[in-house]
């Protein structure tokens, strides 16, 4: 296509580009007309951009558009107006504005304008989730800028690279562009590339193992922005990659206390994306305080802001609503949630596997997760989110092999990182299969996780270990710290609205000793076989499988000595395992 070409097409684009918005645009517009200087029809818009004044930058550009002189004047419109429509949320626009400055200014023979399009436009379709279409707009980028490695614009391309090998777990690579990328930012003086090139290399210095050198990095790279040095789009970006570091690390007083920044910051600056992901980042801190309520609002606030512009974030905004309603026991709008998340992004993860197993479907759950780690499959930070769930869902499949490799491969996690959450993850989960393995050091183990959990300040880690330990000591027939276990569990999970784990626990304090040498396992399924409950109706108040629950039953019936449920459940009611009504 010509530049003529593009040129001629102009009114049909306004038009499109006015939205439905249309007449409103058309006021301002005519009052933009009177201001503009026909010498530089451009110089409102830009300084409304300078003062991050976006609708008045918009307006101004659509004001613009019949009386620009040139060529070159349209490219540097459309680009100015692709940059308002980003931050107004407009993002279908933004992208159809910046296509055609693509085309002008590589027409033109601007080549490193049409560069930074390109790179834009990756990132753009990115936010879209379209892998192949930003893949495409990377390698245009890569074209323009191979001859011109000595400006800011290769140093934007380098770290879109950067990020891609850090994708691909190709960290080497990924840190080696991100310090060309450091390197490039400090001989140009430009505050902008070098901050989020250090943002870049502190990431991957962190999944690298050094999370100490990481989080300098992006401490670092944060001096700018409280400086106010960066551009809202660079600031943007710094403070929320620091903020995800500090969740995949576990460090939740850290990321509480940036994520308060960030709220005061995006407070300021209220256009399209950065609100979203900041309320995507606060329902994180906000659950991981048990403040669910609150949490599920500014999720679900945050889908609605990222709709249509940010798909990853978006359904990252999905999956934390529905982990916070499994929790509250609400399984149907946990698996809308989690339906939505699936269908913005496609990634299984843990959440929906752990909806799985509350239903009973362990079979589902063991997949989704297996799935989900495979996903993850050199990303340790990653797995180590995941790896908990997998040792619930293996035990309550009755394979303990399979949840025993994933407590040494989260211990192993935490010991790298020197995570204090990640530490207590692998304790609990220790904790969990000792006790599902009959080992009486789960009461120790969980005695301590207890601890830990209580100095995190997470309340529904601590009541589910409560539990876990209440658990323990019937195991090893310590009735009266069994009950005062569950009873400050059972306090937590009221306080927090945990309607499942409150009813699991309302059965667990019934069980009082352990007859016929009995495990607590055997005796759960016993009062529930007792109770009138077939296999399948076991297997779901327990999280357990069929298959486990038979054999299971096969065990009790051998070690009390008898060959029926009905003398099973003769034997429950005979030694108290179950009270007649």
């Amino acid at each position: 296509m010509s530049p003529t070409g593009v040129w001629g097409e102009r009114p049909k684009r306004l038009a499109s580009l006015r939205g439905e918005n249309g007449a409103a645009c058309d006021d301002q517009t005519r009052r933009f007309e009177r201001r503009v200087d026909p010498s530089d029809p451009l110089a409102v818009a830009r300084k409304a951009r300078d003062g991050q004044n976006w609708p008045a930058a918009r307006v101004a550009v659509l004001a613009a558009a019949d009386i620009v002189a040139d060529e070159r004047a349209e490219a540097e419109r459309l680009d100015l107006l692709a940059e308002a429509a980003w931050w107004l949320g407009r993002l279908d626009d933004c992208i159809d504005a910046r296509e055609q400055a693509y085309v002008l200014f590589e027409e033109l023979g601007e080549h490193r304008r049409a560069g930074q399009c390109a790179i834009w436009l990756y990132e753009h379709y990115c936010f879209r989730a379209q892998a192949a279409i930003a893949g495409a707009w990377l390698r245009r980028a890569r074209r323009c800028l191979a001859d011109d490695r000595d400006c800011a614009e290769h140093g934007a391309l380098l770290l879109r690279e950067a990020e891609r090998s850090h994708g691909a777990g190709d960290l080497d690579a990924a840190a080696a562009l991100a310090e060309r990328a450091v390197e490039l930012a400090r001989c140009l003086r430009v505050p902008d590339l070098e901050a989020e090139a250090l943002q870049t290399l502190g990431r991957v210095r962190i999944d690298q193992g050094d999370p100490t050198q990481g989080l300098e990095l992006l401490d670092e790279a944060m001096l700018f922005a409280l400086e106010d040095r960066l551009g809202p789009y660079a600031t943007g970006k710094v403070y929320c990659s620091l903020i995800s570091a500090c969740e995949e690390l576990g460090d939740m007083q850290r990321a509480a206390e940036w994520t308060d920044a960030t709220a005061r910051w995006s407070r300021r600056h209220p256009m399209a994306v950065f609100p979203g992901l900041c309320r995507v980042h606060r329902a994180t801190a906000l659950q991981w305080r048990g403040e669910w309520a609150e949490a599920e609002r500014e999720a679900t606030r945050a889908c609605e802001e990222l709709a249509g512009i940010n798909r990853p974030n978006a359904a990252a905004g999905w999956a934390e609503v529905g982990d916070i309603r499994r929790r509250l026991g609400d399984l149907r709008a946990a698996e809308d949630a989690f339906r939505r998340a699936e269908e913005l992004c496609g990634q299984p993860r843990a959440g929906s596997a752990l909806l799985r197993l509350a239903q009973g479907r362990i079979d589902a759950a063991t997949t989704i997760i297996a799935d989900a780690l495979t996903e993850q499959s050199w990303n340790r930070l990653s797995r180590a989110k995941l790896l908990p769930a997998h040792v619930q869902i293996a035990i309550a499949a009755g394979d303990l092999d399979a949840a025993t490799t994933s407590v040494e491969e989260l211990e192993a996690i935490a010991q790298a990182f020197q995570s204090a959450p990640i530490t207590a993850h692998a304790a609990a989960a220790r904790g969990r299969l000792q006790f599902a393995a009959g080992d009486p050091a789960a009461v120790g183990t969980l005695r301590s996780n207890v601890q830990q959990w209580l100095e995190l300040g997470v309340p529904y880690e601590v009541a589910t270990a409560w539990m876990l330990l209440g658990q323990a000591h019937v195991a090893a027939t310590d009735e009266e710290r069994a009950s005062e276990a569950f009873a400050k569990a059972g306090e937590l999970f009221e306080q927090l609205g945990a309607a499942l784990d409150a009813r699991h626990l309302r059965g667990l304090s019934t069980l009082k000793g352990f007859p016929g040498g009995l495990t607590a396992r055997e005796i759960e399924v016993l009062r529930l076989v007792a109770g009138g409950r077939s296999n399948r109706e076991v297997a779901a108040e327990l999280y357990l499988s069929e298959k486990t629950v038979s054999r299971h039953l096969t065990n009790i019936f051998t070690k009390i000595g008898v060959s029926s449920r009905a003398a099973a459940t003769a034997f429950a009611y005979e030694h108290g395992v179950v009270t007649h009504p």
